[in-house]
């Protein structure tokens, strides 16, 4: 069996991986354009931040332990075009030039996103950086040794790491956004007001509900950046508007959503048999709504690479879908979300509620007993759970976890309250929190009067 990988990343390497210890007769050929694979990208703000030293963690592969495996892995080789139907590609080797055709009985489509680069004038200058993968990282780092200010565009996961970040080390920094609120997509306001707080109070700039049109500059390098409302100097510009599927090479030849993603099956095939896709060039079921939507995560790709891997020969394991749930430290504050959002799910027509829960996280007899924050919406008709918020101080992240286990299982608010959790005092109070926000949400018994006899 011979099967060609396009791209190494996340996905690509679960896939590359688990395939060549799954047939080790196989002839596995990888072809990825960039000059290093594996990159752990959602590391970046850390590296950039300083807090992690060396970049070498941020790698969890190489060429060489893959050839260890019997892969061949041609680095700085594009492929230029695919043929699925016909088994074949084109590729070019980026540092000679030759063009090639390659075959396969196998594809395997883990060619990852880009980030989203608006036609805007002025953004050709210098010191205007993209943030995806290593080599970017490197030249943040390096410009941002001589930039006093740093404007970072994108208020998602990634543009509040880096201004986290950037303010650390010392920098003055603004974040804009043309929404109104940072963390939009993953927080309700009830969270992203208080991260908003914490933001300022720590002297950042927020610069929300407003959009960049232009950016301007001295001797090729960027000095100010217009926007729909104002103006701000800077010496440095980091885009973090989104990504996009990188999926122009199947353009036509397999089912995509509108953004390009690739449709595939419970078992990462796509429309075309023989071709298989996994990671942020794919759309994903997502579990609270029951469509495919497109959720670049790298723990949605590393399960889809290894489920391409089980799946190739034959249907053999199923994807159990997502609910996009994911994490993020702020400072002092332990952030994490599942599901859909109160604000998400009213976009997706679901007509839902909600219940909030402040309170200690153990009990107030202890020396400590930080307060947390949490949030539930289910379904109004079935009360079905579609997504939790939490925030605290102490890491009570691994709660969502917990919930995202809830939505998979199309638990309800009222299961919720009386599931089994343990009770200590060094960890919680005898009702667990998830407990107790389950209980908040119980509706009340009708209670009939007996009848007169």
């Amino acid at each position: 069996m011979k099967i060609a990988v396009i791209g190494c990343t996340h996905a690509g390497t679960a896939a590359i991986v688990n395939t060549a210890k799954l047939y080790p007769d196989a002839t596995i050929t990888v072809y990825e354009r960039n000059d290093n694979i594996s990159f752990l990208s959602c590391g970046i703000a850390l590296y950039v931040g300083g807090v992690v030293k060396d970049p070498d963690g941020l790698f969890y592969s190489s060429p060489n332990q893959l050839a260890e495996l019997g892969v061949e892995t041609k680095m700085l080789h594009e492929v230029t075009a695919v043929d699925a139907k016909g088994h074949t590609l084109q590729a070019k080797n980026l540092q000679t030039g030759e063009e090639f055709e390659d075959t396969f009985d196998k594809l395997i489509v883990t060619t990852g996103s880009w980030p989203v680069v608006p036609k805007l004038e002025g953004i050709e200058m210098d010191n205007i950086l993209l943030c995806k993968n290593y080599n970017h990282s490197n030249t943040i780092i390096e410009k941002a040794k001589d930039a006093k200010r740093v404007t970072v565009v994108g208020a998602g996961y990634i543009g509040v790491e880096l201004v986290e970040a950037f303010q650390m080390n010392g920098k003055e920094v603004t974040l804009i956004d043309s929404v109104d609120r940072i963390l939009n997509k993953y927080l309700d306001p009830e969270f992203t007001d208080a991260i908003e707080d914490t933001l300022t109070g720590r002297g950042i700039n927020l610069a929300l509900g407003q959009t960049v049109q232009k950016f301007t500059g001295e001797n090729g390098k960027v000095t100010k950046v217009i926007t729909s409302k104002g103006e701000f100097e800077t010496d440095l510009v980091i885009l973090c508007i989104g990504f996009r599927p990188n999926t122009e090479l199947l353009k036509g030849q397999v089912d995509m959503l509108p953004n390009g993603a690739i449709i595939v099956d419970k078992y990462m095939q796509t429309s075309q048999k023989d071709v298989f896709a996994a990671g942020d060039s794919c759309a994903i079921h997502y579990n609270p709504t029951g469509k495919a939507s497109y959720i670049p995560l790298a723990t949605n790709a590393v399960r889809m690479g290894t489920l391409v891997a089980r799946n190739l020969v034959r249907p053999t394991t199923p994807y159990m879908g997502t609910q996009g749930t994911s994490g993020i430290k702020i400072y002092e504050q332990n952030i994490a979300g599942t599901g859909m959002t109160e604000m998400s799910a009213a976009d997706e027509g679901l007509i839902v509620e909600s219940v909030v829960l402040e309170d200690s996280y153990r009990p107030e007899f202890m020396p400590t007993a930080e307060k947390l924050l949490l949030k539930v919406v289910y379904e109004q008709a079935t009360r079905r759970i579609v997504g939790a918020q939490v925030m605290s101080q102490v890491d009570l992240t691994q709660s969502i976890n917990t919930i995202s286990v809830c939505i998979q299982n199309n638990m309800t608010v009222d299961e919720l309250a009386f599931i089994d959790f343990f009770f200590q005092p060094h960890y919680n109070k005898p009702w667990n929190f998830l407990n107790t926000a389950g209980l908040q949400a119980l509706p009340p018994i009708e209670v009939k009067a007996p009848a007169m006899v």
